[in-house]
């Protein structure tokens, strides 16, 4: 067991807010006696966030290797050499290919083990979208990064919300889903929350992807065809995988205090109650992967970056739960048990037999 972890942390869209999350986070040199951290970047513009928001005060080491790292301070590792021209709250497509720089060497470092934990800082998708990173966003790069199915999970304490598909047209939801894709995800949530969150029989709510969950049919077939099964198909295997929900009555009645994790079938249906539920203190964990990626759960904030504005919490919290999540991955590759059982809820199957039969009101 590794007993101070590297973390590394890239600079995002250096026009939004990612560099000054980040040193106003470090500004609390405690967080050096937890990890050591790495920031991909450049030390001009580390320097610029640091002289424009006043935060002169945190120690910044450079260093030209991932080898060299002092552990009191934040290393900076340069991953280009050219001029930058920071303007905040501004789209720059120079800034975007720095933004992918940082990225592409941090995820070099990761794949080595250079880095146990990786904290990805927002990014612009037009501006970093090119042929080099031709992704709809970070989850689908690690995905082909890694050659594994990723799962975008949304965490924030006892409150983790999964979705089938990621960033996909609504238009274009109901085409990608099938059995197959759906007991997929299924299976790798079940997975994630046994060996990164302890929790030994995780329970599992599934949403349905229309109205009232379909009404019987009335609204849309996919839940009786391809929801449905899915679930069926998790359940003989001992899982204990319910639904599906209607999504609104499941939010409303705060049915997720039931369970261990929501499956959603689309980014807004469960990202929209999520990032109400969690205001500002959630973050975003790209399950199924080898390695361990975490990020805040919000992007770029052009509108108030450069200000000082920006709310830590999210970000922070993506540290402590990279941390976390290693550690626990660790113990669990281990021992091949799982010896602690954190944030299990303790529900009858009485009471969620209840919900079954409502589930669509």
């Amino acid at each position: 067991m590794i007993e101070k972890i590297k973390i590394g942390i890239t600079s995002g869209d250096l026009n939004g807010i990612g560099l000054e999350l980040l040193l106003r986070t470090f500004e609390d040199a405690r967080l050096h006696d937890i990890c050591t951290a790495v920031v991909y970047a450049h030390p001009a513009a580390i320097s610029y966030y640091q002289k424009a928001l006043g935060l002169a005060s945190v120690s910044i080491s450079p260093t030209d290797s991932i080898e060299k790292l002092n552990t009191k301070a934040l290393n900076c590792v340069t991953c280009w050499t050219e001029n930058t021209n920071i303007q905040p709250g501004v789209a720059d497509a120079e800034l975007g290919k720095f933004a992918y720089q940082s990225l592409e060497r941090a995820a070099i470092d990761l794949a080595q083990n250079k880095i146990q934990v990786l904290i990805t800082a927002p990014i612009n998708k037009a501006t970093i979208h090119s042929e080099t990173f031709p992704f709809k966003g970070h989850t689908e790069y690690f995905a082909d990064r890694f050659h594994a199915e990723p799962l975008m999970l949304m965490l924030d304490e006892e409150l983790r919300v999964a979705t089938v598909t990621t960033h996909v047209p609504v238009k274009d939801v109901a085409d990608q889903l099938s059995i197959e894709l759906i007991t997929k995800k299924i299976a790798i949530l079940h997975q994630t929350l046994v060996q990164d969150f302890a929790i030994e029989r995780p329970r599992i709510a599934v949403l349905g992807l229309n109205p009232h969950a379909g009404d019987e049919g009335l609204i849309g077939s996919e839940e009786k065809t391809i929801i449905l099964p899915a679930i069926q198909k998790a359940k003989a295997k001992h899982q204990l995988v319910y639904g599906p929900y209607s999504a609104d009555g499941f939010f409303a009645q705060q049915s997720y205090e039931k369970f261990d994790a929501v499956l959603a079938m689309y980014h807004d249906q469960g990202l929209i109650p999520f990032k109400t539920l969690s205001k500002l203190n959630g973050i975003n964990y790209t399950a199924g992967l080898p390695i361990v990626r975490c990020s805040p759960d919000h992007g770029t904030a052009f509108d108030i970056a450069g200000k000082g504005e920006a709310v830590l919490t999210s970000f922070r919290n993506a540290i402590f739960t990279g941390i976390d999540i290693f550690k626990q991955r660790q113990s669990y590759l281990e021992s091949k048990q799982n010896p602690l059982k954190k944030g299990q809820v303790n529900v009858g199957y009485d009471e969620i037999g209840e919900m079954e039969k409502s589930r669509s009101h």
